[in-house]
């Protein structure tokens, strides 16, 4: 059976690993597929086969698919690439491909914290001048132009890679890849004099440990909701369940009939 992982987070990593390793029973080991988006320079790669790029929207992943004689489709993107897990469900629905969605469970307020929830990265900047002037932005590179012009404020820029585009006027890059940790969070805050922090409800304990040092140092948090996803699909929280979703179809008999791929 082939199983094509639609990736690029720990959980799609993760889930390589686990289907790649021996399982240990007469069951012959799937394909695995994982498809990375090509916006980092220099991924992490997962064993198994690994493309990178776009499909070119739902038909055109309907298409690889196909052609591919893909068996099992897992939708581990990152919470927020809306526009590929809705292109993931119209794909597999159009062919017939069992799809299941891994995605990690968002972080939740505890006593102490002061979250200021945003619907959009256009919203959470609208809120910063009331809450602070020395910005700490977690939420990517790509998000940088709606943070653009806001002149009077100084922002500190966490990311994997250089940004690009529109930038704040004011700003420190500061290129670094997960996991944190607390103590570092803390550090970070105290160095850079942060009165408030900017991030993406992503989940997960890799960058969770600023949550922390925030509530602790008493510093507002702009929280961005994570954007819609398709319903109807099967959701489970971390790489174990997943894998345990797929060896149960691996088990289930043989792969499906498809046509030959022209």
């Amino acid at each position: 059976m082939h199983v094509l992982i639609l990736g690029g987070t720990t959980e799609a990593r993760g889930l390589a690993e686990l289907l790649c390793a021996p399982a240990g029973t007469s069951a012959a080991p799937p394909r695995v597929t994982s498809s990375l988006a090509g916006r980092v320079a220099a991924p992490r790669l997962p064993p198994g086969e690994v493309r990178v790029g776009g499909f070119g929207g739902a038909d055109g992943l309907a298409r690889w698919l196909r052609e591919h004689r893909v068996d099992l489709l897992v939708d581990a993107t990152h919470p927020f690439a809306g526009t590929m897990s809705f292109h993931a469900a119209g794909a597999a629905a159009a062919g017939g491909v069992p799809l299941l969605a891994l995605r990690r469970p968002g972080w939740t307020a505890v006593e102490g914290d002061d979250w200021h929830t945003a619907g959009s990265l256009e919203e959470a900047a609208g809120m910063l001048p009331a809450l602070g002037r020395r910005v700490f932005l977690t939420t990517g590179r790509t998000g940088l132009p709606a943070f653009a012009g806001l002149d009077a404020l100084w922002f500190l820029v966490r990311s994997v890679d250089p940004p690009e585009g529109p930038c704040p006027a004011r700003m420190e890059v500061l290129p670094a890849r997960g996991p944190f940790t607390l103590a570092g969070e803390r550090e970070l805050l105290r160095r850079h004099r942060v009165d408030v922090v900017v991030t993406k409800d992503s989940g997960g304990a890799a960058t969770a440990p600023k949550l922390t040092a925030a509530r602790e140092a008493g510093l507002p948090v702009v929280v961005v909701r994570r954007p819609p996803a398709p319903g109807g699909i099967p959701v489970v929280p971390d790489a174990g369940a997943a894998a345990r979703w797929v060896r149960e179809r691996l088990g289930a008999g043989s792969p499906q009939s498809r046509p030959a791929a022209p």
